[in-house]
Parts: C-alpha cells; structure tokens; sequence
C-alpha cells in the first residue's frame, strides 16, 4: 500500500542506520558524495569486489558487498548507471524502483549522483516516485503474513543529495501523483463483490476531501437524459449503475473551458449474453481500468493543486446474463439520438462511452476530450501489453499524448482511423451496430466511438493491454498498473496548467 515505503531528503554527509547505497558507471568510479563517506579506500574496494564478482556497472544492476570497516552501515549497495551515454538518458522513476526492489523492507541512505554528476531536486523527486511504485503491494485480503515478512513494516530510504530542501519540495507534487497511480491500482485489484457500482462512486466521491465538486447520477436521471445505451448494458446485473462526474476548477478563471477525462468502468464483464470463456474471466474485475486512471487523475490533479480547469466522467456498470439482458438483435437509442444495432453484448464498453461522452460535451463544453477504456482484445493482439492504442481526431493532442507518454514511460501508438473501419459499424437495421467483426477490432471499436464526438478534439486510449496483468517493470510489480495516471498528468502540466 501507500505506506509501504518512508522517503525523506537530507544533505550530504547524513548519519544512518542499515544499509548504504551509492552509484557507479561503467567504469566503477565514485562521485565525490560518495568518495566522502566510504573513504579512501572505497574506491579499491568497490574495483576489487566488482572484479571478484564480474560486476561492470551495468544499468540497472546492483553489486551487494558487507559494508567495509569505519562504515556505519549493514551492507553497501552498489548499483550500476551503465556507459556516459547510458547515464545522460537516466529514467529516474526506474532508477528510483529498481533500488527500492533491493532494499525491500530494509532501511537505507541512498547517495545519488554518480561520476561527478549532480543530480538536481527534480531528478530527485523523480527517483522517489519510483520507489513509491515500486513498493506498492495489493494484500489487504491477505490474512497470514508470510515468514519471511518484515515486522517493523515497510521500506525507509534516506535520499542523500546536496539540493535536498528543493528535492522535498518538488517531491510533493511527485508524491500526489504516485497516490494517484496507487488509488488507480487498489481500485483495479479490488474485487467485483467488493467494488461494485455504488461503492465505486462512494470511493470517487472521496475526492470531495481535495476540494473536486462530485455530483452521481442515478438510473433515475440518466433515464431522463436518454441515456438508453449505458442503461442497456446494466440491465443484466442486480447492481444499478452509476455516472460519476468530478469537477476540479484550479484555473484562475472558473470558467475556462475544461480538460476533459473520461474512463471506462465496466467492474465486472461476463460478455453479458454473448458471455465470455471461463478461462480468464477473473480478470475482468480489471475492466474498469479506465475509469481507475481518471479517479487516480484527478486525485494527483487536486492534491497537487493543479492550475487547471478539469471535468472527469465515468460511466460504472456490470456487464451480467440475466433474464434481463440486452441481446444481440436488440436496438438501443443513445442519449445522442443515434440508434444502435446490438450484435454482440461483449462489445459494451463503447456502449457506455458513447452515452457518457455525448454527455460531457454537451454539459460541459470542454476543450478537448480524451476516454480510456480496456476496450479490445485486438489492441493486445496489435501492440502486446507495454504500448497503449491511441486514436484521434487532432494531430496536436496526439502528438502531445505522444510525448507525455515517452517522458513517462506510458508509452502510445498511434492507430488509424479510415473511413473503412467506420463503414464496417454501418447496420441494415439501426444507424450503426456494435461491432464490425473481427478484423480490425480497435480500430472499428474506435470509429464507433467516434461517431458521439462532435467538433470537439478527442483521443481514444484502448488501455486493453497495458491497464492489467501487464509486463512487470522496475516500477509496477502489481497485476492492476494504474497506468495512464502519469501520463494525464504529465499531459496536463506541460500544455494546458497556467505556469
């Protein structure tokens, strides 16, 4: 959990307890910082016990020795930055969750900086929000500790840096971010019994706490808004659903036209009718991995007191068989107007989309829109599980989501959108069906929700591979990733938060 992990920020020369961590290129020399506390023989030794053991200051590797005589410490950690090349491209966040993935549970001083290199406060901050990730764990139903756990709690890094006033500062923002990510991910391993409709909007609604406006519309008014798409899809499950709309108005002007964020969230989909194989089922209480990602968003946003104007959608349903559920055949009318050909009741994320989306644009004008949702099986097929889908109707956002997404690792491609695909939604009986078979899955997935965006700028992020059970990296070991909270994040700060 949040707690798993104690960082704080000191100067230089720092006295401590446990373990001592320095940095090392690949040709093994110290950084002053370093030099200064192990003495002068600490170079030697390091030489001599990285030829003993065939260590070659790699990136990300690690050489663990016995801490040297007059060293007040229990272990020295050395870890490897790789070549100079290597070192001027450093992913702090990783750097940050791969000495944490070494450290677990044990308390440490960590001196950062390397070959003479300063390491600046934001560089800093960086570092612990990896270490914040990465000592994520979901055990909450957990009822036995296993014998090897640590029984004074969690992990205590002790950040060493000469800017270690400006570090804690900047890392406070980081700070609200990394709780973003892990509200993100208790949501997501959360099981359906658990987080169902009504409770997910009860845990949305806690962002009121931070000063977001919250409003949750009930089957009652979203019958009145016509919104028959979203309504089909619950009508299957003995839970109701729920529309959860979050405000964060931290622009000068409340008037601004918001960012707008809009998430899937599907807490648990059979396929409905059209139901789903047994094997892997369990994993669709991860479907909602959208709307996780714009709760955790928004979290980071309002904690951090972003100076933004932002609205956050989402749309929560259970996608159940029942005798009352929608069937392929059906048509249903959208809040848009548009009728929809349903061919098959698996294909109900875009469903809920089309409903909430026609309905943000209409209430709040935004400025730009852009939906997460684990949509389609096709986008795993097409990028595997480390890059997300990305669709949209302006360059600009795309290329800009493009580039929060490498400055944060969330990585994007972009997928097209031809008028092919869109005429592949076409029905004989209603203005569009559901799904356009299976070639092209994403991309027609896309194009569906395309048709309930107006003249607004819009993305569609098909989070299907990356959002659960996705590749283990330096700074998620959890199977719910929380991922997109980083990149929105990011996107919001560097183009559209008054500096």
């Amino acid at each position: 959990m949040a707690d798993a992990i104690t960082i704080t920020f000191g100067p230089l020369g720092s006295a401590g307890r446990g373990d001592l961590v320095v940095f090392v290129g690949d040709d093994l020399s110290l950084s002053g910082a370093a030099r200064d506390v192990l003495g002068n023989g600490g170079a030697d030794l390091v030489a001599r016990a990285a030829a003993a053991e065939k260590f070659k200051g790699r990136s990300l590797s690690a050489l663990v020795l016995p801490a040297p005589a007059g060293i007040e410490a229990d272990r020295l950690l050395v870890i490897g930055l790789g070549s100079e090349k290597d070192r001027a491209k450093t992913d702090w966040p990783v750097l940050g969750g791969f000495t944490a993935g070494k450290l677990s549970g044990r308390t440490a001083r960590v001196v950062l900086g390397a070959n003479g290199s300063a390491v600046s406060a934001e560089n800093a901050a960086d570092f612990a929000l990896g270490a914040r990730l990465r000592s994520y764990s979901f055990d909450r139903y957990k009822t036995k500790k296993k014998p090897d756990a640590d029984e004074n709690g969690g992990t205590t890094l002790h950040l060493l840096l000469p800017e270690h006033e400006a570090a804690a500062q900047a890392a406070k923002a980081s700070d609200a971010v990394a709780e973003g990510v892990l509200i993100a991910r208790d949501l997501i391993n959360e099981p359906p019994n658990v987080l169902y409709p009504e409770e997910f909007a009860r845990r949305a609604s806690e962002l009121t706490k931070l000063g977001v406006e919250v409003e949750v519309l009930e089957p009652a008014r979203m019958r009145e808004l016509g919104m028959g798409a979203l309504l089909a899809v619950a009508q299957g499950s003995v839970r109701e659903p729920r529309i959860v709309v979050m405000r964060w108005n931290g622009a000068a002007d409340r008037s601004e036209a918001p960012v707008a964020l809009i998430g899937k969230g599907v807490v648990f989909d059979s396929g409905g009718v059209s139901i789903k194989s047994a094997g892997g089922m369990e994993d669709m209480k991860g479907d909602m991995g959208g709307a996780a990602a714009v709760v955790g968003t928004l979290h980071a946003l309002a904690s951090r007191k972003a100076k933004v104007n932002v609205v956050g959608a989402i749309g929560i349903v259970e996608n159940m068989p029942d005798g009352g559920s929608y069937r392929p055949s059906d048509i249903v009318t959208s809040m848009s107007g548009q009728t929809i050909e349903v061919i098959n009741t698996d294909a109900e994320g875009r469903l809920v989309l089309a409903d909430v989306i026609w309905h943000v644009q209409s209430a709040y004008k935004p400025k730009f829109m852009i939906d997460l949702a684990t949509l389609t099986g096709a986008i795993i097929v097409a990028l595997g599980q480390d890059i997300a889908g990305l669709f949209s109707n302006d360059d600009e956002l795309a290329a800009r989501i493009t580039a929060a997404g490498e400055a944060t690792g969330e990585k994007v491609w972009r997928m097209p959108l031809a008028p092919s695909f869109d005429k592949a939604i076409d029905s004989k009986f209603a203005d569009m069906k559901n799904t356009g078979g299976r070639h092209g899955g994403a991309a027609t997935a896309a194009s569906f929700i395309k048709r309930y965006v107006n003249d607004v700028p819009w993305a569609h992020l098909d989070i299907a591979g990356v959002g659960m059970s996705s590749n283990a990296t330096e700074i998620n070991r959890s199977w719910g990733a929380g991922w997109g909270v980083r990149l929105l994040d990011r996107l919001v700060r560097d183009h559209y938060e008054a500096k």
